[in-house]
């Protein structure tokens, strides 16, 4: 079937499901090629849990940069330590690391976005390329209410930069909804979180958020919010998208 109407067919599917159904109609739909990426968010922490009720099969990634905080470290490792499934851990190439911070020093991301990019590009881009090599479709925990860039979200997208479908099974929930599962469920998050952090990746490019800032306000702050995308989620406009599917 054409990438696009498939597509389609399983967003008119999803329409009706609630997040643990449209996870095991991933299942059905790609079996073994289907990879989850979690950055241990509160987001991610919810899905890890979903899965393990739903398929033990499925193979989560997450992305180590190499710059991330001590209690990402932390929460990874007690997640890994609770759940049964695999859980693989992709660096950085080494020799791109030391070119990089060689050229254009140890703070490039500060200097311009540019710079940023191309930090992200090398920690989590190429390394995400190595983690989706195997798979025909990658879980995400993005949701609409995140930022700007991500309000157009669907379930079921074309990543068009890895030529792989995306699915973002927790893209209509608010963060009260993510939140109220966690406490529910009592699932282990980041204790950064209680520090006022909601989007926590990298330390160096991390804030805690003031009150009343949008919940990317923390993250690249001397970005403006347009921007605020690392590479691994950039969502081309939907004709875009669907031309290049077909």
């Amino acid at each position: 079937m054409d990438p696009s109407k498939k597509i389609s067919a399983l967003n008119e599917q999803a329409k009706a499901m609630n997040a643990e159904q449209i996870i095991r109609l991933a299942v059905k739909e790609f079996g073994r090629r289907l990879v989850f990426a979690s950055s241990l968010s509160e987001e991610d922490q919810v899905i890890t849990d979903i899965i393990s009720n739903v398929s033990q099969e499925i193979e989560i990634f997450t992305l180590d940069t190499g710059r991330l905080f001590q209690e990402t470290y932390d929460l990874l490792d007690k997640t890994q330590k609770k759940y049964p499934m695999t859980f693989r851990v992709y660096y950085p190439d080494n020799e791109a690391v030391e070119d990089m911070v060689r050229n254009h020093g140890i703070n490039l991301f500060y200097e311009s976005v540019a710079n940023r990019k191309l930090c992200c590009g090398v920690r989590k881009v190429e390394p995400l390329k190595r983690a989706l090599a195997n798979a025909d479709a990658w879980i995400c925990g993005l949701r609409r209410g995140q930022s700007v860039a991500r309000s157009g979200l669907e379930v079921f997208e074309w990543d068009e930069a890895n030529e792989r479908i995306k699915i973002s099974p927790l893209a209509d929930w608010n963060l009260d909804q993510v939140r109220k599962y966690i406490k529910e469920n009592n699932i282990d998050v980041n204790p950064l979180h209680a520090q006022g952090f909601i989007s926590i990746g990298c330390a160096c490019c991390t804030r805690a958020v003031k009150k009343g800032e949008d919940i990317r306000a923390g993250r690249w702050w001397w970005e403006q919010p347009e921007q605020k995308e690392c590479g691994l989620h950039n969502n081309p406009k939907k004709s875009n998208r669907q031309s290049k599917a077909k």
